[in-house]
């Protein structure tokens, strides 16, 4: 059994994303409208140019509202219209460095954020399943040779991080709260929290990200900069942590009580590598004459090693990851070749869910 995505699911349905704009919000709207879902965004506008959204054409595939998730009236007039049955949270201040320069926008985004789109839920009687994604560096950082699973204690030491902690408490809390069975009260809704490591993918130009930085570097004629080459982090495809938000979300509408909980989802163990020998991939794939450097950052605190323990996945949701790291740097390299040639974004995208949803299928019958 592997990623079992059910597109008769999500036929007709009416989800709303947050965060569509952004890498992963994108490629999941994209996926969910080609599945005949009826998709919602609420979200900023794009934070960079030549972004998926704006590739995919998504403003007009997609009933969306642009506004802040801090703006609580704009949101609750968003859900009202929505009506939802399903809710992907991905709206988030989601970059560490940025953490550290605006600490009051980053919790007030991520945690009163998150605060005002539940609240905003709370009379919705059509939803069915609330999937929060939060992050793997939301737990205490022990520097752990083992992979971190979801009974570890929280933490976070950037208050992105820690941001982050604060909404798995939310969660937790809020479903408790106001969405569990055993309450009349209550409006029984499954409401789970996901938590995937360093998602790369085509088409993020993001600020302060490993592939992005380098890509822009390279673009520029500049020899790309490493901050910290020998950092470990959980590397894996962006479809991959998308199949397993979708895949949950189904279980969470089917027994709500079953699956309310946190979820790690994350590459194999061989996939989580160092940021020095990722970027030496990386640059083998595009520009294989091009070298890189290294510049220390002293005034930013960041987990030497972070790998994530996924074996409550692989068991109860049938879910792995379907790309290793070098399928996954490949598939970057290919959206970067075929946008400098001018290529439909919009049917690369395509492309991709409809490539990856053929192989969760032959694995799923070789299995």
């Amino acid at each position: 059994m592997t990623n079992s995505v059910n597109p008769d699911f999500w036929q007709g349905k009416r989800v709303l994303v947050t965060g569509h704009t952004g890498l992963k919000g994108a490629w999941l709207s994209s996926w969910l409208l080609s599945m005949g879902a009826e998709v919602h965004g609420y979200a900023l506008a794009p934070a960079y140019s030549r972004s998926p959204y704006e590739l995919a054409d998504l403003s007009a595939r997609v009933t969306e509202t642009l506004a802040d998730i801090n703006d609580a009236r704009s949101l609750a007039d968003a859900v009202n219209a929505a009506d939802p049955h399903i809710v992907l949270h991905l709206a988030a201040q989601p970059l560490v460095r940025s953490s550290y320069r605006q600490p009051v926008e980053t919790y007030a985004t991520n945690v009163m954020g998150t605060v005002n789109l539940l609240a905003g839920l709370q009379n919705c009687r059509s939803l069915e399943a609330v999937v929060v994604v939060t992050t793997d560096k939301c737990y205490l950082n022990q520097e752990l040779e083992r992979g971190y699973n979801e009974d570890d204690p929280l933490g976070g030491s950037d208050p992105y991080s820690s941001s982050k902690a604060c909404v798995e408490l939310l969660a937790k809390s809020w479903y408790q709260s106001f969405m569990r069975e055993g309450d009349d009260r209550n409006h029984i809704t499954g409401l789970a929290t996901v938590r995937a490591g360093n998602v790369i993918g085509g088409g993020d130009w993001s600020e302060d990200r490993l592939i992005p930085d380098v890509l822009r570097a390279l673009e520029r004629g500049d020899e790309p900069v490493i901050r910290n080459p020998a950092a470990v982090r959980p590397w894996q495809y962006v479809l991959d942590p998308l199949a397993g938000y979708l895949t949950l979300a189904q279980r969470l509408a089917v027994d709500p009580s079953g699956y309310s909980e946190p979820w790690n989802f994350g590459p194999d163990r061989g996939d989580a590598r160092p940021v020095g020998e990722v970027v030496q991939r990386l640059l083998k794939l595009v520009s294989p004459d091009s070298t890189w450097s290294y510049e220390a950052d002293s005034a930013m605190k960041e987990t030497f090693r972070l790998y994530l323990d996924c074996s409550k996945v692989h068991s109860r949701l049938g879910w792995r990851p379907q790309f290793s790291l070098d399928g996954a740097l490949d598939r970057v390299a290919a959206w970067h070749a075929s946008e400098s040639d001018g290529a439909d974004m919009l049917a690369f995208m395509i492309n991709e869910v409809t490539n990856y949803t053929q192989e969760a299928k032959q694995q799923t019958h070789g299995s």
